[in-house]
């Protein structure tokens, strides 16, 4: 039996289109979809409609050390310094404080308009470095979580094996990451398990960085994927640059285009630090580059060569990785914000007389669903109905429609814009607030209490 959603306004692929009739069929993908039409007897009725976002870089746990690492060291603080942190704080998680904290990470994606998630997964083992006797524990932890608040999964199991280049050996803090071909074809294939007890779920493969992952061992877990994503941390630091120059003589996007075959299945994280030739070989490729604005700024990694990228017809995608907030409408915010800065210049990464927020926005909802291979970001038939309500009685969204309405909310608004959510046709925020938002916190707080028992001021 199918369900009727009726919808005031909606984006769809052709543009803002009035009184939208939109049939879901069973398993939540859209049959049909008609402009003009009255609501049937049975219609869930909505206002103002967008599609679902992909989130397309998570790192779950990470939500748990937010306001933890704000604290200057004795020499220059940096992403190292912060991945130090990292390293001590990995010690105190648990499978139970794992899922508690995706769950919470999951709910607050929801509510701030994402309807699906990349998880890019690496705590893989427990404290000591040995494999769980289910070596997909963790990775069921997430799936555990996703089962509950509903997002739709796209889990990348990470093979992470060097501490960096030529082969460096892996430090104490990374023993918890750790795998060989053979020991992460277990887990691949105990994850992709997990996964297909899920509805509106995917798996796909993530060598973490060219660090961790010489090419040699890009390539034999390569087939792993099976068709589906392939995710890479790139260029994120110049002390990456640096070091991949030195170790191979290129730049760390060059050199993985040159050695392996890159095509829209990859999603190349960060790629933050490329040079022209590098920024118009990616945007050829067909891969998508995986931003993440606000945790770009928090490690000050610098800005991505974002007006070159897009006028070389590069695809793009957001994700909120550390999780320091989870807001969709700031991630697009802060990608236009940074480039103004740069360029000392407005509306940056929009053509002539067009929206910016419609612009990011669509580039965003098309790239981070070729990412994360789901069947979202857009309001059309075999589509998945991922339809995102927005508040248009709050002070931020007053008066406004259409694109008006698109930029206030990004620009000027927050997730406070956003009324109710729905996910393969199934609600799972309404009024503002996850449908499961009080048990999720709960769990959330008691977790954190016992992580964080024996932190000092």
């Amino acid at each position: 039996m199918s369900t009727e959603f009726h919808c005031a306004q909606a984006l769809l692929p052709d543009g803002w289109t009035d009184q939208v009739r939109i049939q879901v069929d069973p398993t939540g993908l859209i049959k049909s979809i008609e402009a003009n039409q009255s609501p049937g007897p049975d219609a869930i009725r909505l206002g103002t409609v967008v599609p679902g976002m992909a989130n397309l870089h998570s790192h779950a746990f990470q939500r748990a050390m937010a306001g933890l690492s704000e604290r200057r060291g004795p020499g220059a603080d940096s992403f190292w310094s912060w991945r130090d942190v990292m390293y001590r704080f990995i010690d105190r998680l648990t499978p139970e404080a794992v899922e508690a904290i995706a769950a919470l990470v999951q709910i607050e994606m929801l509510e701030a308009g994402y309807t699906a998630v990349g998880e890019f997964h690496y705590l893989h083992h427990d404290q000591t470095g040995a494999a769980y006797d289910d070596p997909g524990e963790m990775g069921a932890r997430i799936c555990a979580a996703a089962g509950r608040t509903g997002i739709a999964l796209t889990l990348l199991p990470v093979f992470y094996r060097h501490a960096g280049f030529n082969d460096a050996p892996a430090s104490h803090g990374q023993r918890r990451f750790l795998n060989d071909a053979d020991s992460f074809a277990a887990l691949v294939e105990a994850a992709r398990k997990h996964v297909s007890a899920l509805s509106h779920a995917r798996i796909g493969i993530a060598p973490h960085s060219l660090r961790a992952a010489s090419m040699n061992d890009i390539s034999a877990i390569l087939p792993l994927a099976d068709g589906g994503p392939v995710h890479i941390h790139i260029a994120e630091q110049t002390g990456e640059v640096e070091a991949c120059l030195a170790a191979t003589g290129q730049r760390p996007v060059r050199y993985l285009l040159d050695h392996q075959p890159v095509d829209e299945r990859w999603c190349l994280v960060h790629a933050t630090h490329m040079d022209t030739d590098e920024t118009i070989a990616l945007a050829a490729s067909s891969a998508v580059a995986g931003l993440c604005p606000l945790t770009e700024a928090s490690l000050g990694d610098g800005l991505f060569p974002a007006v070159d990228y897009l006028a070389a017809k590069g695809r793009i995608g957001i994700g909120s990785d550390s999780h320091i907030r989870i807001d969709l409408a700031e991630e697009i915010r802060l990608l236009e914000y940074g480039q103004r800065l740069s360029r000392r210049a407005r509306n940056v990464l929009a053509g002539t007389g067009a929206s910016t927020g419609r612009t990011l926005f669509e580039a965003c909802l098309s790239g981070g669903a070729q990412a994360l291979a789901q069947p979202t970001g857009r309001l059309a038939p075999a589509q998945r109905a991922d339809l995102v309500e927005l508040e248009t009685d709050h002070p931020v969204l007053a008066g406004r429609s259409g694109d008006t309405l698109l930029d206030s909310w990004l620009f000027a608004g927050d997730a406070r814009q956003v009324r109710s959510v729905h996910v393969g046709g199934r609600c799972r925020v309404h009024a503002g607030q996850s449908l499961v938002r009080p048990e999720v916190e709960n769990a959330y707080r008691s977790a954190l209490h016992s992580i964080l028992a024996d932190e000092t001021a």
